[in-house]
This record gives C-alpha cells, structure tokens and sequence, in this order.
C-alpha cells in the first residue's frame, strides 16, 4: 500500500503521462478496494487530460490475481451479481477511456487480473510473467470480458486451450501468441512501458486515437465497413486534425509541435 494508504496511487511521469501503482497485499485481489480505487485513477486521469496511463503492480509476484474469493464467499447471489457489475464497469471503463493505456506486467496477471490487462490498449511483459483465466477450477468462467478479449487476441483455439486447461501462459509464449505486445527481461516491463509511453505522448493525440478506433472497427466492423471508416478518419485528420502541422514540419526538416 502507498504511503497515503491508497491502494490505487499515481503520478506524473512526463508530459501527459500517468504511472498508477497497484498495491493491494498480498496478492493484488481485485476486491471494492480496488475496484474503487481504479475508478478514482480514471476520474484523475480525465481531470489531468491524461494521453498515456500506464498500470503497474508495488508487490513483488503479482499483477493481479484476479476476483477477490475471500469477498465472493460471503456473498449471496444478488451480492455476486452486483460485484460483478462494479468489477466489469471499472474494467470497461478503462478500456473505453479516452486515453492510452499500458499494462507493465511482471508476475501473474490472472483472472480478473489479466482482463485487466487485457482491457488496457497495450501490454509489456516482464519475462517471467505468467497470465491465465483458470476460474474453470471455480465452476465459473471469466466474467469481465475474459471471454471475449481473449479470443480476439489469440484465436479462438488457444483462447479455449487456455482458459478450458486453466493453465497458466508463461511471458514467451504470451508474446509469441499476442496475448502480450513487448517483452522485455524480467524487473523491467514498468522502465520499457513508461519508455514506451514517452514516445507515444509526443505523436499526435489526433492520429493515435483515429488509429485506435480505426484498428477496434476491425474487430467490430464488415471489412468494407472498416474501409470506410478508415477513409472518414483519415480525411477528418487531413482537414480538422493535426496533419498539416505534420505535413509541413516534414517539408521544413523540423520536429513537429503537436498539440
């Protein structure tokens, strides 16, 4: 937990760059505490007008991992139902925030905890992470879009492999699989993510998020559909957006001053 005693701290780190620790002991279980503290985190963000967030663990072995058990053996059906809904509203909202985000993952990410992960625009793995979704061994099953993220990053074949198994995916084979974007040696996923999003925090904010919505309309979108789309976003950059800023700085062999 952080000195203030908040289980979901952050701070500056650059130019619209927000690092956000979670600290939860002993295992980072993802129970009310967090699931308020997350939401906190992205009022902050909306407040500071954040373009890169980017989510990290303060305990040593874990991400995240997962639901709060202890919290679900004491609740009856209606309690389930309603923790359930604030752990998929947080999530969701994270991954509907108007902002980048990046998952720096060094221990287990299981559960609740990799759909965590899997909500965040971007994952860096350190290389002795592991990531699963074993509620199976439960009698449950992912139940903050575990079901569908997962698919939709690794295929419907090994998404079924790994949640049916309820095994646990080591970081090399996550990166060879795409469940992961950047690997990097172990103890170092937080140093590469927020390396990464200084580099992103300089690019357009216009383009990066007209190229996100334009990648997600391929996953939600017919091809032609998506097409267009990404014609509409491309023309709406070319005349409202910072392009021209882009164009000429190019031309003029200048660095360009993004807003």
């Amino acid at each position: 937990m952080s000195d203030d005693g908040k289980v979901v701290s952050w701070e500056d780190a650059g130019p619209g760059v927000l690092v956000a620790t979670i600290d939860r002991r002993p295992a980072n279980a993802l129970g009310p505490p967090i699931i308020d503290g997350l939401n906190a985190l992205l009022d902050e963000a909306e407040r500071r007008d954040t373009r890169v967030l980017v989510l990290t663990s303060g305990i040593p072995g874990f991400f995240a991992a997962g639901a709060d058990i202890k919290h679900l053996g004491t609740v009856d059906a209606e309690s389930f139902a309603a923790y359930g809904d604030r752990l998929r509203g947080a999530v969701e909202r994270l991954a509907e925030a108007d902002l980048i985000s990046i998952a720096a993952v060094e221990g287990v990410a299981l559960g609740g905890g990799l759909e965590l992960a899997m909500a965040c625009t971007m994952r860096v793995s350190g290389a002795e992470a592991k990531y699963g979704l074993p509620e199976v061994r439960l009698g449950l099953i992912p139940g903050a879009a575990g079901t569908q993220r997962l698919p939709r990053l690794v295929g419907r074949g090994r998404a079924i492999d790994i949640m049916a198994t309820a095994r646990q995916v080591p970081a090399e084979e996550a990166a060879a699989i795409g469940l992961v974007d950047r690997l990097v040696p172990a103890g170092e996923a937080a140093e590469a993510a927020l390396v990464l999003a200084g580099q992103l925090s300089g690019l357009s904010w216009p383009a990066l998020a007209a190229l996100i919505r334009t990648v997600d309309a391929a996953f939600d979108r017919p091809f032609h559909e998506g097409k267009r789309f990404e014609v509409e976003q491309i023309h709406e950059l070319f005349v409202h957006g910072e392009a021209r800023e882009g164009i000429t700085a190019f031309l003029q062999k200048r660095p360009p001053k993004f807003g």
